[in-house]
């Protein structure tokens, strides 16, 4: 069943439905991919196939009944090891958490099973969603990252171990390792998907994402996702009724870009900087190149001290009684949150709207933001999950962006091409992205 993973979900539940697949045969086809693919990429962070099966049967079962059936019925999804579960581990990439699980599932477990997705296992993290890397490898070239914090989410997906699954973003942890992988990272408007059950790092920059091969493939993920919830304050009514009918509509007007190449752009290497200016040129009548907003460097400063303030908060309990348990990655972030000031913290946070209403102006004239998703292909080592120097803008002001595996860098390895939108603008904006998806395979046919 090989050609199983060049469906896209959309095709796999069209086949499901119409009898020519079983949720038993799909999951068995993963769990053959994960017995040849688990032992070097190590993207799992608990996977018992035993457990996959059974639900699988159940989905079957549900389904031949004749009884209502979900958007996702029967598909597996993979989970972020810092998604609580009450029937799996939940250890978030740390020996502090060995073997403990959740009370309850997180809110988006249970919008997942609501619609009839099978919960696969946990995937891979950096130590507590942060940048202490875990053993996982990129699918493409073992001997480097798969980027991170997300790094099993994006890998399993990349080396069809699963059809979708779920991550999160602070800084770059859904965008990064999607570019790394070669796969579509999507992170909706800040608000729109539930952090309830998730491990919080940051109440203001977090968000949860999604990962897929297709452009449609997670905005049905996000569909099943958003929905406002009351123990998530940041959380809004969004409606998703038409997200998928808009991401399949053409644009009513060829789309208008801007390209920020930002001050990181001295980051790219030479082959990948070739890669993004022959994608500027393929796109010359869309893409406009504008120099960097200057408040993008107050951006990096103001995201550094909301995110380790709030990483010495959330996290310091480990710290007072086992800091030599954590990576000096953690060690460094917790003794720099506890150095700044309430005035310090209150000024970033001030930021945040200050910085999106200079922002949104742009789409009083384009219809979205164009910028590498990374600063080249994944690096060569395990040491390191890479730099989020291209995705710290859009966590911070919580604009929707997405990485879309449109180009190629040294030794033919994945390059993502980030677009980013108007907050709240989720469904336009992934109709723009399809847009792109479409357009960049005619240019390569």
């Amino acid at each position: 069943m090989s050609d199983l993973f060049s469906l896209s979900v959309h095709e796999i539940i069209k086949k499901i439905k119409d009898g020519k697949l079983t949720s038993v045969e799909i999951c068995k086809s993963y769990i053959d991919r994960i017995n040849k693919f688990e032992k070097d990429v190590k993207a799992w962070a608990y996977f018992d196939k035993k457990l996959l099966l059974e639900k699988a049967e159940e989905a079957d079962n549900h389904r031949r009944s004749g009884k209502n059936t979900g958007i996702l019925h029967g598909i597996p999804v993979a989970l972020k090891d810092i998604v609580g579960t009450f029937d799996m581990p939940t250890e978030c990439g740390t020996v502090l958490r060995k073997g403990k699980t959740q009370s309850q599932n997180a809110e988006i477990v249970d919008l997942l099973k609501s619609e009839g997705a099978i919960i696969m296992g946990k995937t891979a993290t950096s130590e507590l969603a942060y940048l202490g890397p875990p053993a996982t490898r990129n699918p493409h070239d073992y001997n480097r990252t798969p980027g991170g914090s997300s790094s099993g989410s994006a890998a399993v997906i990349a080396s069809h171990m699963a059809p979708l699954s779920i991550g999160s973003q602070t800084g770059g942890s859904v965008i990064r390792p999607a570019s790394y992988c070669g796969v579509v990272g999507y992170k909706p408007s800040y608000g729109l998907i539930s952090r309830n059950g998730v491990l919080r790092t940051s109440y203001s920059l977090d968000h949860i994402g999604v990962f897929g091969k297709t452009v449609e493939d997670v905005a049905l993920l996000a569909k099943v996702l958003i929905k406002k919830d009351s123990y998530d304050h940041s959380t809004v009514y969004y409606s998703t009724e038409e997200m998928l009918n808009v991401c399949r509509k053409e644009p009513l007007f060829e789309p208008k870009f801007i390209f920020y190449k930002t001050d990181a752009w001295k980051l790219v290497d030479k082959k990948s900087r070739e890669s993004f200016e022959y994608f500027i040129k393929s796109f010359k009548k869309n893409i406009e190149v504008f120099d960097t907003p200057s408040y993008f460097k107050d951006i990096n400063k103001y995201h550094q001290i909301i995110h380790e303030t709030d990483l010495a908060n959330n996290f310091s309990e480990y710290y007072k009684k086992n800091k030599k348990k954590l990576s000096n990655y953690m060690q460094k972030a917790i003794a720099n949150g506890n150095k700044y000031s309430a005035k310090d913290y209150a000024e970033a946070i001030d930021f945040i709207k200050r910085s999106y209403e200079s922002y949104k102006e742009v789409f009083e004239d384009y219809h979205g933001v164009l910028s590498p998703s990374s600063p080249g292909v994944a690096p060569k080592g395990l040491k390191s999950t890479g730099t989020a120097e291209f995705n710290k803008y859009w966590s911070f002001m919580g604009t929707p962006c997405i990485s879309l595996p449109l180009l190629q860098g040294e030794n033919n390895l994945p390059l993502g091409v980030q677009l980013i939108g108007d907050k709240y603008d989720d469904l336009r904006f992934l109709g723009i992205a399809r847009w792109l998806e479409q357009k960049s395979k005619d240019y390569n046919e």
